[in-house]
């Protein structure tokens, strides 16, 4: 190629470049967005609070339309008694009102109250289990709409006869989900949000070979999906591992959007900082990227 050919050829791939990078400013423009955070643990210790507060900011900042909260919110409720559970609870209340925004919150495992023997709690306990949760946050499981797109809410935590957790979608959220997506219809793009995974490489990335993975991916997988099948789910968003993924199957992408605690308040999960999600949505379209918010462990 002579001089002037690959300058031609240099200057089309900028004006290439140049014009590709306008068209996604304009779509964003456009468009518009919410956030998904995940994994705020929120508690007394490690600076927890100051950083969810920080992340909070962040976040209002980005002027999204809304932002969901993908679980744990505190850390922890299985765990612990009722005065350090309602302390937990008490600080999410608070520091979330820094959201100038709608927020719609997912229940994760370190919600459940009292579910570990540890705590002391017995299952007899008026507000053992999930109705703690209720109590503060509001319903397990929910739906709503926005500028034509329906979102889900799951309940994926699972309580065990041995007092422990797993993903799971129980008998009764199928049957509201199945009328939930009947009445929405297939013409409609949906977002479905979950804690623990519907779909994740982690198990294979990072686990131990022939590790249980009951308590990372939803044990009923397959039933889930296929009530989901016939619709059209753009997205499933999820939390629990701590890591950055987006699995894409067929036409949805399963996008785990990190934790906002990042190692559980003491810096980076596998090399994961701390931050959220942003997804902007242009037309049936769904982006993402993921936002740090300057964050520094002690």
């Amino acid at each position: 190629m002579n001089r002037r050919g690959f300058l031609h050829t240099l200057t089309g791939g900028l004006a290439a470049l140049a014009a590709a990078e306008a068209a996604s400013a304009q779509a964003s423009a456009n468009g518009w967005s919410f956030v998904h955070f995940t994994d705020t643990h929120i508690q007394p210790e490690l600076r927890a609070e100051e950083g969810c507060r920080a992340a909070f900011r962040k976040i209002s900042a980005l002027k999204p339309d809304f932002a969901i909260s993908g679980g744990d919110l505190i850390f922890d409720a299985l765990g612990t008694d009722r005065k350090r559970a309602d302390l937990q609870f008490g600080m999410y209340k608070e520091t979330i009102k820094l959201l100038e925004m709608p927020l719609y919150n997912t229940m994760g495992n370190h919600d459940v109250f009292g579910l570990y023997t540890k705590s002391g709690v017995a299952p007899t306990e008026p507000k053992y289990g999930k109705l703690l949760y209720e109590d503060y946050i509001g319903k397990r499981y929910h739906s709503f709409n926005h500028k034509g797109w329906h979102f889900i809410v799951l309940d994926s935590i699972g309580m065990t006869p041995e007092r422990q957790y797993i993903g799971h979608i129980d008998d009764e959220q199928l049957t509201w989900l199945k009328n939930d997506l009947e009445s929405t219809g297939t013409s409609t793009p949906i977002v479905v949000v979950t804690h623990i995974a519907l779909t994740t490489s982690f198990p294979f990335m990072v686990n131990a070979p022939g590790a249980s993975t009951a308590g990372v991916v939803i044990t009923n997988t397959r039933e889930v999906m296929a009530l989901l099948a016939p619709y059209k789910v753009k997205a499933v968003l999820q939390g629990h591992t701590h890591i950055i993924e987006n699995v894409r199957y067929k036409d949805t992408q399963f996008i785990t959007s990190g934790a906002v605690s990042g190692n559980w308040w003491k810096g980076q999960r596998f090399g994961f900082d701390e931050g959220f999600a942003v997804l902007t949505v242009q037309g049936d379209e769904i982006h993402w990227r993921y936002e740090t918010y300057g964050w520094k462990a002690a």
